[in-house]
């Protein structure tokens, strides 16, 4: 059974910048494709951004594109989402999860605990 580690998320002023880092163990991710996935007070969880099992092909919502990348590093058995220009509507929980190959939905049943971000104006 996998399990996904979510980090590197805290508080910074908009404008700013975070990496988020998703680490798995029990399964390799090497051979799925990957997203990043986010959920704000009282909203549903909502897709970010997602990268292909090889990493050469992503996909952004259109609230991040051109500010968020996704990239990962098979070998570390890990991904990761450089945040930048942060906004204070970028405040959620984000998590990483596998997605299934041409949706932005997720693949695995169970989250980790995700990781925090808060944006302050």
């Amino acid at each position: 059974q996998v399990q996904l580690v979510e980090s590197g998320g805290g508080l910074v002023q908009a404008g700013g910048s975070l990496r988020l880092s998703c680490a798995a163990s029990g399964r390799t991710l090497s051979s799925y494709h990957m997203g990043w996935f986010r959920q704000a007070p009282g909203k549903e969880r909502e897709f970010v951004a997602a990268i292909s099992w090889h990493g050469g092909t992503t996909d952004y919502a259109d609230s991040v594109k051109g500010r968020f990348t996704i990239s990962r590093d098979n070998a570390k058995n890990t991904v990761y989402l450089q945040m930048n220009s942060l906004k204070p509507e970028d405040t959620a929980d984000y998590y990483c999860n596998a997605v299934v190959p041409s949706t932005r939905r997720p693949l695995f049943g169970s989250w980790g605990q995700g990781t925090q971000v808060t944006v302050s104006s």
